[in-house]
């Protein structure tokens, strides 16, 4: 269902955060499909685990158009976040594509159920406290990561595009650090609430594309497809 939708609406560019491919499992290897289907000769793929030697888990950007750079940007600790940098050749001008996946809350099913549904809950202080913690963890280590990627942004020579799921919504620091002197495409030119979590908690939008003011958005989309727990922006 992904691979017939990437078909459909046929990107030059595509960005994938938590992506993966296997070289062992039949029908898993996806980044041969995926160039295949939308015709993306050039591929900047960063793995943060790897197992068996044949099964990769990482970030992956797509495009039809050359890459002429690639670099990433590592965070200190140990972790499957991570940022990628490509600079793409578009007629005479080159674009700095960033891909980005911040550190997740890790909430599990039953954080979710309790946010849901605090009443349901027995122990609500014990939930609580859970949670909080796990906002804490999540918080200290993104704004880390936050800092470093604002950083290389400002150093950029090309306008940029940032495309990244942020796990956190527009008014968190990781929104506002990220995009301070850019432009929000949703902002420009989406319509709606603009939500892209898809699960338990509503209308949260936590999955951006930023851009240089060089450039103008037309026709920002959020699709409402179950594909998984994020909507494809």
């Amino acid at each position: 269902r992904i691979f017939n939708f990437i078909k459909q609406e046929a990107p030059q560019i595509l960005c994938i955060q938590e992506f993966y491919t296997s070289t062992s499992r039949s029908g898993f290897n996806s980044l041969d499909s995926i160039k295949a289907l939308q015709q993306s000769p050039y591929v900047h793929v960063a793995y943060t685990a790897t197992k068996w030697g044949t099964d990769h888990w990482g970030i992956a950007t797509f495009s039809s158009f050359p890459i002429i750079k690639k670099g990433n940007i590592l965070f200190n600790e140990i972790t499957n976040n991570i940022c990628i940098y490509s600079d793409i050749k578009i007629n005479q001008d080159t674009i700095r594509v960033y891909n980005i996946h911040f550190q997740s809350n890790r909430f599990r099913k039953e954080d979710y159920e309790f946010l849901n549904k605090p009443d349901e809950q027995k122990d609500k202080l014990s939930a609580s406290w859970n949670i909080l913690n796990k906002l804490k963890t999540a918080s200290v280590k993104r704004s880390k990561q936050v800092d470093a990627v604002a950083n290389h942004i400002e150093q950029s020579p090309y306008p940029v595009i940032i495309c990244g799921d942020f796990n956190d919504p527009p008014s968190s620091y990781t929104y506002n650090k990220i995009s301070s002197k850019l432009k929000d495409a949703f902002v420009e030119s989406g319509a709606g609430f603009g939500n892209t979590y898809n699960g338990l908690i509503p209308l949260l939008r936590i999955d951006y594309i930023l851009h240089s003011p060089f450039i103008k958005s037309a026709e920002f989309r959020t699709v409402k497809q179950n594909f998984s727990d994020h909507f494809p922006v």
